[in-house]
């Protein structure tokens, strides 16, 4: 383990107990009026036991799991879900036990200042060490021992993000020849047999193996030098083994397999539950939003612009099926025009003369698609999904796309992985939709209730501050 996570891990187990000791004594204090601190053995027991009780729910929910390079709604997920675990462990403590400590502090005040001290406080420390990344302290050296489409990619994300905290100090390759020398920051570092000359010449934490499989030896001998040398090493798929295939382990005896193809939502209860998330969702914010919102909207659209309040667009939901997808109206509607989407297919650019002023404004923050959740309700889309594409798109993108369809394989979204990653609005290039269906089929392969918590967390984010959209 790299000091860097030691570092981070002690960073949030002190924060965590901080922030423990200060929502304990401020929930006495709320309750007695007063300051009260432990006296007795048995008070300094019970402190340690409510110590241990969190610890134990914040490792059973892998709360201190090196999260640093993701995105930060993910930690707040996790630390609602030890939050949840510890509620539940105490107050059966506190239940069983029947002791006289369950009078002494307000429950409800310790839980929720303890969540909301500790998210804060981690942002802040995450801030902090994403500023030591960009500057160039407490970043890790990486070695990548291959030379492809993947490796590149990688090597661009760690360009890009320098908040992950890696920073790339060369390429091992086989094939000098191969490598793009004027790719910007790019080092030769010699063939795989000079690798353990190269660790050996400089410091470097990591080695990150990106070789095809049919490899194996030179894999291998990768993975020798750097545990001779105690060096992580890591094996990076290709990019289609990520987007294309699912893994699930089973154990036969003492044999494992591997199941692969097999999708997280194909398993009839995991279905069940979204199908069940999703129909709440979308009832409760009916209840509290829709009633009083969609009326609102509607009386604007109309002062607006002449045309109906509704646009109504054929899509494609699960198998392909056919859907008509609602959205509110934000384009200027043509003499005639009934709500229906016309056959001849356009799409929205930045500064559509298209667009009505309201337009621009439910645009921008997504308020456009809210109507969608009448979808939802009818269980033809879900609240997190690949996003619906519009009928000519899809008879266009299935010919030219690798894997198109089999975005299709759930139900479609209001939001996804691939909007809260950058991919969304106009798609202007060849490329732009092969990284749109890269990120949907990940999600499809890699569906959890967490991810899709996070995904719904990002949204609400995106919605106020992205300035990409139009």
């Amino acid at each position: 383990m790299h000091w860097k996570q030691r570092y981070y891990k002690k960073n949030l187990i002190g924060i965590d107990a901080l922030s423990l000791v200060f929502s304990l004594f401020a929930a006495i204090y709320i309750k007695h009026e007063a300051f009260i601190f432990p006296t007795s053995v048995a008070d300094f027991l019970f402190f340690g036991l409510l110590m241990g009780i969190w610890f134990l729910a914040a490792h059973e929910c892998r709360l201190y799991r090196n999260r640093i390079y993701k995105k930060f709604p993910e930690e707040i997920l996790f630390n609602f879900y030890a939050n949840a675990v510890f509620v539940i462990l105490l107050s059966a403590f506190l239940f069983l036990t029947k002791s006289n400590y369950a009078n002494l502090f307000r429950f409800s005040v310790l839980v929720s200042l303890h969540f909301f001290i500790s998210i804060l406080a981690k942002y802040y420390i995450r801030k902090k060490q994403h500023l030591a990344f960009e500057g160039g302290a407490l970043n890790d050296a990486v070695i990548i021992v291959g030379y492809n489409k993947t490796a590149v990619e990688f090597f661009k994300t760690l360009k890009e993000h320098v908040y992950y905290g890696y920073k790339c100090i060369g390429f091992i390759h086989d094939d000098a020849a191969s490598i793009n020398n004027n790719e910007e920051g790019i080092t030769y570092l010699g063939k795989i047999k000079d690798l353990e000359a190269a660790l050996k010449a400089q410091h470097v934490d990591e080695v990150i193996i990106s070789l095809p499989s049919e490899q194996a030896w030179e894999i291998r001998y990768c993975a020798e030098i750097c545990d001779q040398l105690n060096v992580r090493v890591r094996l990076m798929p290709a990019l289609q083994d990520l987007t294309t295939k699912s893994e699930e382990m089973d154990n036969l005896g003492l044999l494992s397999v591997i199941n692969l193809n097999e999708l997280p939502l194909d398993k009839w209860e995991n279905k069940f539950f979204k199908m069940l998330f999703d129909k709440i969702f979308a009832s409760i914010f009916f209840a509290v939003i829709g009633w009083w919102l969609f009326p609102i909207i509607a009386v604007l659209i109309k002062l607006d612009s002449k045309g109906p309040v509704y646009y109504k667009q054929e899509r494609w939901g699960v198998n392909n099926k056919p859907i008509m997808c609602f959205k509110f109206r934000t384009m200027q509607a043509a003499e005639g025009y009934n709500g229906h989407a016309s056959e001849d297919f356009e799409q929205t650019s930045r500064n559509d003369p298209r667009v009505t002023r309201l337009g621009k404004i439910l645009r921008k923050y997504s308020i456009d698609e809210l109507p969608q959740f009448w979808n939802v309700l009818k269980g033809e889309m879900s609240v997190v999904g690949p996003r619906p594409h519009p009928t000519p798109m899809n008879l266009e993108s299935m010919k030219s796309v690798d894997n198109y369809l089999k975005r299709h394989m759930v139900n479609p979204g209001i939001t996804g992985w691939a909007q809260i990653n950058g991919c969304r609005g106009e798609v202007r290039t060849h490329e732009e939709m092969e990284q749109r269906v890269n990120f949907d089929l990940y999600y499809i392969h890699r569906w959890s209730f967490t991810l899709d918590l996070q995904i719904i967390l990002q949204t609400i984010i995106k919605m106020l501050r992205d300035k990409g959209a139009y």
